[in-house]
């Protein structure tokens, strides 16, 4: 037959690709397709001209298409399938691809076979050649169609495959593939004895490639690869814009190569943005590709990894075969092993441990075909030296990258999800990111200050990753952006709030991943472990009425850290955890040495464990579930806790702001024409302004505290907290009996008194400000523990905490909070509170009298109206109603409580009549209107 010339086969060709293709992928074929963020969705830009989102066929040969042209997609970076393609158009090309093995075995006419063979040609191999036409259908009839599992496949068709997945030729020259000249020599001199074996084959082909690459630009091997591809724009959705990598003006393109005129040069903008320029700027120098050969060649090779799923996907039966699953595994191996030679320098210039790593712009844009990062991972982590030099400039990027990011955008977790990923990657029973990770330098380094909590925060490794927050002390960005607006409506801050607490809960995830990998990991979990037990430690001031902030680690760093913790503790036995641990000689948990305990000074605890132990150790070695327990206990003292009060403190200042603005406001008639009008005017302005801010930054706590979901969590552990307790108390918890031993037992009296106080404060802000939080299954155990405790105030020294504990059920009465009626009835309904709770109140009512503090003269009238709100709710209660008129009759305890309660009204009428005294004379005087006027006003400050 007469030779074609290339126009005329290249026309064929596109006719064929018209009439065969019936459906269009409309997804981009690399994009790292991310998690719709929370909140309404958002319109993605329209893609212009030289930013087509799919591919046009038309204008595309099959060799050039960036995958074959199958539009078949691949899962992305993400093993939890969290950045997959979901639009993906493989399942109409798998059809397309059953339907024709079917019609392949059946007997059909001419036409339709050769409208079959049109069909598949879009996935046929390299297809540049200008050979014979009958040829070359004779070949696509050998190589395209899918062999039934006990057909073999010919070095011919391997030799196809090959060449498809690399896109490079030995025989002829042409615009869409790479020609390689060596080869192609070695070829026409003997081809029998070019190559050994296809490994050998794949590797001079990656190695000609790759050496061609760092030739000069104007040899660059690539630029054929992208002359006749249609342009493609892998996007990446983002809260508040769409992120396209950049493909500029030029339309030569290829997907994962978003170079302009070359393959490296691929940069992130933002389309459509609201005000992100500035932030986008922040970002940009970790999640843009740079332009240099190494990145060239990383395209390349991370594209020829992708391919190689794609066509496992397109023909599963032929891939299956042993022969084609060995092959394509060595070109997966082979890809690997260069582009872990790229990222050293190998084939270029070498590179350190310090310079940032090529690979890290790719990981934090998801835009790795699935497996690459585990298949690098398990090819490079047998050689340290190698393992090394890859990994720790990419783990140094991915800290680089979360020190940078912020939750004003959903960048922030893609650091996160990365680490997560590599942490995971396990071989047998090692974590190999693990080791490395917990090896570096800064995993855990040394305090070289008293600021030893914020300089763990800033200098060690995870810190970078544990400090994303929306509180707006930790990071004004938030504030900025979700708050800045003219007027915050209750409706905008509850919708901005559950979208920042969506944010919290996936970066949160992705920090368990991280240390959960590091302790599943055997050789790092004392590593992990003394990591957690450092940061409790080096956050203790964190507990102190009064913190210097700059010397402690911020609240979202130690409530992103608890939320950790608090899934690590989810599966805990009590029956494994070890009551004494905070005594245990290894305990990680430093105490202060004036740590105030339940029921003993420190003396009595040493002469204890002195009489209990003597010199022999007895202690067995502490297991996880108890040094985990521990951990969380104290994380909670030093997260959850400090961060209710300040934000019990933020609300006070708003108060007293509202209250002096009033004023102002309300006496401007009689300040505005005096000499300290400017004063005045200035000061209204400050406090408003003021005003302005702490509104903004209560709305960022409310987001970061008041969460249902976390709260309910504090809230199951405190549950659990209390189990513990009353198994010290009587072993036979749950069938516990009062009144309790008259002998405090020393392990309780030993504790450290916040274990009880923590349960009360955490309490009394839950009913406050988040009552539906309240019924949860422990609350049964937290009704028995508060019956039990004011049942046995013996078993307390310090009667500020009994009082604390009447504060709560203070508050859970209805007449105080309608909203916790249910949980008031199941304390005066228990059974454990029907006989003693009265007469355990009366006796506290007599007992405040003398508190042994200074204030104690006005702390004890504040108690005691406590403890009268809750007595004429329970006169109501029918069972207690009999409990009082039995203590009426025969108490020991009513004598001296009526005898209280007379001196308390006495003195309470002597001071109601003093002052009416003054009312009286106040009102005399400015009877006379003349002298009143002439009095001093005084002037709010």
């Amino acid at each position: 037959m007469e030779e074609l010339s290339a126009d005329e086969i290249r026309r064929r060709r596109l006719a064929r690709l018209a009439g065969g293709q019936t459906s269009q992928p409309t997804t981009p074929l690399t994009s790292p397709q991310r998690e719709n963020p929370p909140g309404p969705p958002i319109a993605a830009s329209a893609p212009g001209p030289s930013q087509s989102l799919g591919l046009n066929v038309h204008n595309m040969t099959p060799a050039t298409s960036p995958i074959g042209a199958s539009g078949v997609a691949h899962r992305s970076q993400s093993s939890e399938g969290v950045s997959s393609l979901s639009s993906s158009p493989s399942n109409s090309l798998e059809t397309q691809s059953q339907s024709l093995s079917r019609s392949q075995s059946m007997d059909i006419d001419g036409v339709s076979c050769e409208k079959s063979m049109s069909q598949v040609d879009v996935d046929s191999g390299i297809e540049n050649m200008e050979v014979d036409e009958n040829d070359r259908r004779e070949k696509r009839s050998l190589s395209d169609k899918e062999p039934s599992s006990g057909s073999e496949v010919s070095e011919e068709q391997a030799l196809q495959l090959v060449c498809k997945i690399f896109r490079v030729s030995w025989k002829d020259r042409d615009r869409d593939v790479i020609f390689l000249s060596s080869l192609s020599a070695q070829f026409k001199q003997n081809p029998k004895e070019v190559f050994s074996d296809f490994k050998d084959l794949i590797g001079q082909i990656l190695m000609e490639v790759l050496m061609m690459s760092t030739q000069t630009r104007d040899e660059n091997p690539f630029a054929s690869l992208t002359a006749t591809s249609q342009p493609i724009a892998a996007a990446a959705r983002s809260p508040d814009r769409n992120l396209m990598l950049n493909t500029g003006s030029n339309p030569g393109t290829s997907p994962m190569f978003c170079s302009v005129g070359s393959f490296g040069a691929s940069s992130l903008s933002s389309l459509g943005a609201s005000g992100g320029a500035s932030t986008w700027d922040s970002y940009s120098d970790h999640f843009t590709i740079e332009t240099c050969k190494e990145t060239d060649m990383l395209n390349y090779l991370i594209e020829c990894f992708d391919r190689v799923g794609i066509e496992e996907k397109k023909a599963p039966k032929m891939c299956s075969q042993p022969a084609v699953s060995q092959l394509l595994s060595n070109i997966r191996s082979q890809c690997i092993s260069h582009t872990a030679l790229v990222l050293q320098g190998s084939l270029t210039q070498p590179r350190s441990l310090q310079q940032p790593s090529f690979l890290v712009p790719y990981m934090l844009c998801r835009n790795l075909p699935y497996g690459f990062i585990q298949e690098l991972v398990r090819t490079t982590h047998q050689d340290e030296e190698v393992f090394k030099q890859i990994f720790i400039p990419i783990l140094q990027g991915l800290a680089l990258a979360a020190k940078e990011c912020s939750l004003d955008s959903d960048y922030f977790k893609y650091p996160l999800m990365a680490l997560g990923e590599l942490c995971e990657t396990k071989f047998g029973k090692t974590h190999p990111v693990c080791n490395l990770v917990a090896s570096l330098p800064l995993w855990l380094p040394k305090s070289l200050s008293p600021g030893s909590g914020r300089e763990l925060q800033r200098l060690s490794y995870l810190g970078a990753f544990f400090s994303f927050s929306v509180f707006a002390e930790d990071d004004a960005k938030v504030v900025e952006k979700y708050f800045s607006g003219p007027a915050i409506t209750l409706e905008n801050t509850r919708v901005v709030s559950q979208s920042l607490q969506h944010y919290l809960e996936l970066g949160r995830q992705e920090l368990f991943k991280i240390l959960h990998s590091i302790l599943l990991n055997g050789e790092t979990r004392e590593a992990a472990l003394g990591y957690m037990a450092a940061v409790v430690n080096a956050n203790m001031k964190k507990a102190q009425m009064q913190t210097d902030d700059r010397l402690v680690s911020t609240d979202g760093l130690m409530l992103n850290f608890l939320w950790v913790l608090q899934q690590l503790s989810t599966k805990i036995k009590l029956e494994t955890v070890d009551p004494t641990y905070i005594f245990h000689p290894r305990c990680r948990i430093t105490l202060p040495s004036d740590e105030t305990r339940v029921n003993a000074t420190m003396e009595d605890v040493n002469d204890w464990l002195t009489e209990l132990y003597g010199d022999q150790p007895p202690f067995s070695e502490p297991k996880f579930p108890t040094e985990c327990f521990f951990l969380t206990l104290h994380a909670h003292h030093l997260s959850i806790l400090p961060g209710c009060r300040r934000y019990i403190r933020r609300l006070r200042a708003i108060r007293e702001l509202n209250r002096t603005v009033e004023d102002l406001k309300n006496n401007e008639s009689q300040w505005k024409d005096s000499p300290l009008a400017a004063r005045h005017r200035e000061m209204l302005k400050r406090c408003k302004t003021q005003l302005k801010k702490l509104v903004r930054c209560k709305a960022c706590a409310d987001a970061g505290l008041l969460d249902e979901g976390f709260l309910r969590r504090c809230l199951h552990f405190y549950g659990l907290l209390i189990q513990l307790l009353l198994r010290i108390l009587d072993p036979a918890y749950p069938a516990v009996t009062l009144p309790l031993s008259s002998d405090v037992p020393k392990v309780f009296a030993a504790l450290p008194e916040f274990y009880v106080e923590d349960v009360a404060e955490f309490l009394f802000f839950i009913v406050q400000y988040s009552p539906q939080v309240l019924y949860e299954p422990c609350t049964q155990d937290i009704v028995m523990f508060l019956v039990v405790m004011l049942c046995n105030q013996n078993y307390i020294r310090n009667p500020y905490l009994v009082a604390k504990l009447v504060e709560v059920m203070f508050m859970t009465n209805p007449a105080v909070q309608p909203r916790t009626q249910k949980f008031f009835e199941m304390i005066e309904n228990h059974p454990l509170s029907t006989k003693l709770l009265v007469p355990s109140l009366m006796k506290f009512y007599t007992d405040v009298e003398h508190t042994g503090a200074t204030s104690e003269f006005y702390d004890k009238f504040t108690i005691r109206y406590h403890i009268s709100t809750i007595f004429k709710s329970l006169w109501q209660n029918i069972a207690h109603h009999g409990t009082f008129m039995e203590e009426f009759n025969s108490g020991k305890q009513f004598v001296r409580y009526i005898n209280m309660l007379i001196n308390d009204t006495t003195f309470l009428l002597d001071e109601s009549l003093e002052s009416l005294k003054r009312i009286h004379e106040v009102q005399e005087e400015m009877k006379n209107k003349e002298q009143w006027d002439q009095l001093p006003r005084p002037m709010a400050e």
